[in-house]
């Protein structure tokens, strides 16, 4: 039964797509030449020691670094690399570390400085692993779910994204962007079918009433989504005529996206099954029974939807109990801390008002021979 299960068949194509959707990643990650970038393995630790400014405390380690590529290729580099002093056994370099280096433009000899380690190819072997169990434990329906997940990405890197660029209002063109998302990612991954066309437009319906409640919930709160270095920075560098509250407001939508999939397709399922075991359910009973199922499904995903918030901003909480400055009812009134709330809510109302929106259209279909 297990060998079974884990049949060699799913394994090699759990592998075969690995290696089809990461080497060309790591291939280029690798092979890349420019002008002020390269990399470097470090070859020798010859010391480590602390800085001598009491006002700024640093650690450093010198290294060997030797050049993989651009015009010193090959040659040797004695560097410097500073980090912090509480995280430098994390931080720290060990011979064979891959390293990202740069031109030093400050002194006159131009030489070299550390930016930082090179951590892509770790993260593609995090991936390779992911696609490996997604395919082997759930077979073609991983297999395509992949492909949901690369559409969704595409549609954001190549849709969205050049789309706010070009100065189309960011709230406009992240719900078209959900929308599209939705459509493809929920049809590539579960198929077409009438289970999916039930969850899909679930999940339509869904989105617009979480569009709705998005603007009446930072509307109520007065956020203008400015709350993060990051929004500031975009406006006051190279898009100064962004809208960072339509931005905040999409960023919402998107976000909210991503557990609207599970919610719908797994109460239509729910529903389904149940008018299968019993085919003699008219629709008020069939969707009185999908939606005891669906309270449960609520509790966990409203707890699951706040602990991903919360460990996305963890340390929040952290600063909440060690802050030593305004009380702290004026470090939770700050925006920083608005949004997230805001965030969390929207997210959990969303998913909320997908349960009876998509319990009721599956018991509609699917008890649809009997009467109320």
């Amino acid at each position: 039964m297990v060998i079974k299960y884990f049949s060699w068949a799913k394994i090699f194509a759990a592998v075969v797509i690995t290696i089809l959707c990461a080497a060309p990643m790591v291939s280029f990650a690798q092979s890349v030449d420019s002008s002020e970038f390269f990399f470097g393995r470090v070859t020798i630790i010859f010391s480590e020691h602390e800085g001598t400014d009491p006002g700024f405390p640093e650690k450093f380690q010198r290294v060997n670094v030797k050049l993989s590529n651009g015009p010193d290729a090959g040659t040797d580099q004695l560097l410097e690399y500073s980090m912090s002093p509480n995280a430098f056994d994390q931080q720290k370099l060990a011979v064979g570390d891959t390293v990202i280096v740069t031109k030093d433009t400050v002194i006159e000899q131009a030489g070299y400085i550390i930016l930082d380690k090179f951590r892509i190819p770790g993260a593609l072997m995090g991936l390779c692993i992911f696609f490996i169990l997604a395919i082997v434990f759930a077979g073609i329906r991983g297999f395509t779910s992949l492909f949901g997940l690369a559409a969704s990405l595409a549609i954001l890197v190549f849709g969205v994204v050049p789309a706010i660029l070009s100065g189309h209002d960011a709230l406009i063109v992240s719900v078209l962007g959900a929308f599209a998302i939705a459509i493809i990612s929920i049809l590539l991954a579960h198929g077409v079918n009438t289970r999916s066309g039930i969850a899909l437009g679930s999940t339509l319906v869904t989105l617009i009433g979480a569009v709705a409640f998005s603007l009446l919930a930072v509307f109520l709160a007065k956020l203008s989504g400015s709350g993060t270095e990051e929004a500031v920075y975009l406006q006051v560098g190279s898009l100064p005529s962004l809208n960072l509250q339509g931005l905040l407001l999409g960023g919402m939508i998107i976000g909210t996206l991503g557990v609207l999939d599970d919610v719908t397709t797994a109460q239509v399922a729910a529903v389904e099954e149940i008018g299968i075991a019993d085919p003699t359910l008219g629709r008020r009973e069939l969707y009185r029974r999908g939606i005891r199922v669906g309270r449960e499904h609520i509790a966990s995903l409203v707890n699951t939807l706040a602990l991903a918030y919360a460990g996305a901003s963890f340390p929040l909480f952290l600063l909440f109990a060690t802050h030593n400055g305004p009380p702290l009812w004026v470090v939770l009134n700050a925006e920083y801390v608005m949004e997230e709330v805001v965030r969390a809510i929207v997210g959990g109302a969303s998913l909320v008002i997908a349960v009876p929106i998509s319990t009721l259209a599956a018991a509609w279909y699917y008890g649809k021979k009997h009467t109320l």
